[in-house]
């Protein structure tokens, strides 16, 4: 089982390399993880200020990087 905190830098990373992604895209590029696997972390991240979800059309969210 791979740790919350080696998910989450994971989500980060693809974050960085994709400004602005959607939560679908993230999950794309993490094809050894369950979408609901990657939906805990994003929502722990969103939860800690790391990660910033944004809602869009269609039950569609984007995600953005929270600069310190």
């Amino acid at each position: 089982m791979v740790s919350q905190a080696s998910i989450s830098e994971r989500i980060l990373e693809v974050v960085r390399a994709n400004p602005d992604c959607t939560l679908e895209e993230v999950a794309q590029q993490l094809p050894d993880l369950g979408w609901s696997e990657v939906f805990v972390a994003v929502d722990h991240l969103s939860r800690s200020g790391r990660l910033r979800l944004i809602r869009g059309d269609s039950f569609r969210f984007g995600t953005s990087l929270r600069l310190p």
